[in-house]
Formats: C-alpha cells, sequence, structure tokens
C-alpha cells in the first residue's frame, strides 16, 4: 500500500516517463495456483483481457478464482516505461496501472463474465486511487485484444454507471482500451496471497452488482 505523495495522481506524460530497460522479467514458468502457463502462447480457445483495478494482489486473486479462468499474471499496462520495475511504478514516472493479465476457456466462460467480475470487485468511480492506496498506478483500466471486446466493454461500462448512479455514486473513470504492451511483475508478485495468505488484499468496491 503506497503512501500519499505530491504528483502520485498526476499521470507523467512519454516525454517525462523513466527511460526502463531492454530485458523483460523473467517470471516463474507456472501459476503456482492453478499450474498453467504463466506468460503467452496459451491454448487454442483461451482469450486475454487485462484489467487494472487498484493493488493487483487481491485483483489476481479475484480472477483466478473465477469460473472457466485459464491462468493469472501480475504486471504492468498502460504507461510509457518500457520493463518498469515495482519501485518504478510506484513512483508514479512510469504512466503504468497496476494490472492482472485474465486469460480465460472461452469453452467454459466468455468476456461478459470477466468484465462482470471486474465491475463488481472494486470501485471504478475513484480516479487515481482505489480505497486507501492512492497514485496513478491504482487507477481503474480495462485493456483488451479485439474491437468485439472493445464493444462490450463499453456498452458494460454504460450499464453498470447506470446501477452506480441510482446508488449515489459518482461518474466511471475507468480507461477502456486496446492493450498495449503487458510487462511482467516481479516474481515475487505473483500469485501473491496464495504464497501469503494474510497479505494485503485491497480490494473493497461498492456492494453493487451489474444485473
Amino acid at each position: 500500500m503506497a503512501l500519499w505523495q505530491p504528483g502520485k495522481t498526476v499521470m507523467v506524460t512519454a516525454v517525462e516517463a523513466l527511460p526502463g530497460r531492454d530485458r523483460s522479467m523473467a517470471v516463474p514458468e507456472r501459476h503456482a495456483v492453478l499450474g498453467t502457463a504463466l506468460v503467452p502462447p496459451f491454448p487454442a480457445g483461451v482469450a486475454v483481457a487485462i484489467f487494472g483495478m487498484g493493488c493487483f494482489w487481491g485483483a489476481e486473486k479475484l480472477f483466478w478464482t473465477a469460473p472457466g479462468v485459464y491462468s493469472t499474471s501480475v504486471g504492468y499496462a498502460g504507461g510509457f516505461t518500457p520493463n518498469p520495475s515495482y519501485e518504478e511504478v510506484c513512483s508514479a514516472r512510469t504512466g503504468h496501472t497496476e494490472a492482472v493479465m485474465v486469460a480465460f476457456d472461452t469453452g467454459k466462460t466468455d468476456f461478459a463474465s470477466m468484465v462482470r467480475r471486474f465491475w463488481e470487485g472494486h470501485d471504478p468511480t475513484q480516479g487515481m486511487r482505489q480505497g486507501h492506496d492512492v497514485g496513478t498506478q491504482y487507477r481503474s483500466a480495462i485493456y483488451v485484444e479485439s474491437a468485439e471486446h472493445l464493444a462490450q466493454a463499453q456498452v458494460s461500462r454504460q450499464a453498470f454507471q447506470a446501477v452506480l448512479s441510482r446508488a449515489g455514486f459518482g461518474a466511471i473513470t475507468t480507461e477502456i482500451a486496446q492493450s498495449t504492451t503487458f510487462y511482467w511483475a516481479e516474481p515475487y508478485h505473483q500469485q501473491y496471497l496464495a504464497k501469503n495468505p494474510g497479505g494485503y488484499c485491497g480490494l473493497g468496491g461498492t456492494g453493487l452488482r451489474c444485473g
């Protein structure tokens, strides 16, 4: 959980971002819980979506427990710095948000189910924070691979906004876009809550359901 610092809620520009590095992060070959591959290529019929919803430890567990999910991993998305470290992302000088890559079996579940879990698992109206975690790396985001999923995510945002508005919440601030490069986080972050059952989760949510 990051402490508030001046400027942590202001998005860095590409020019201001840290330079990063060429070498990608080495991660475990297998998921610590599911036993599946952590990094693509995945089997035929497995689709991928990337979700940012605050601290990625709790977000990853939320998805690896979902029916039909083949694999999950945590990393950094939506920013500028290539192959950033956790410390660099927490400095708010990379532009990335903490994110979970969700690989799901389309024969057992669908993108709509993944998005529903995303909306109901956090509060998407908080801007550059999630609960007590404050900073650009905690912003809400959905990154997708296909135009079809992009359209579905946008429609689902409108539907959930109606639910939130009726309950007195503000406007959804979730960033929805085509996927950019996903940079895997350090090995100790992968399936963190399976390795540290009493660890910090960070997810709160609104207590509301999409429908």
